[in-house]
């Protein structure tokens, strides 16, 4: 219904967000919009957009048009 207030509870709902991605695959901002949309109540994709990119879940162009899901290494998933 909402995204967490709490940050351990913000990094399990995006890591779970982050799943919903495939590797290697370039998105586009509607794109990433409606696969959030399709994962999520509260209807605010601008919102998990950038927590995504800003939590390093999401990879973006310079430009902000293209989003690839980010690689991570197994020590920063333990975090």
């Amino acid at each position: 219904m909402q995204f967490p207030v709490k940050r351990a509870m913000q990094q399990e709902a995006l890591s779970y967000l982050a799943e919903k991605f495939r590797p290697e695959v370039e998105y586009s901002e509607k794109e990433v919009n409606e696969l959030l949309n399709s994962w999520h109540t509260f209807r605010d994709p601008a919102t998990l957009r950038r927590a995504l990119y800003d939590g390093r879940f999401l990879d973006r162009d310079p430009y902000g048009r293209r989003y690839t899901l980010a690689k991570r290494d197994t020590a920063e998933e333990n975090r």
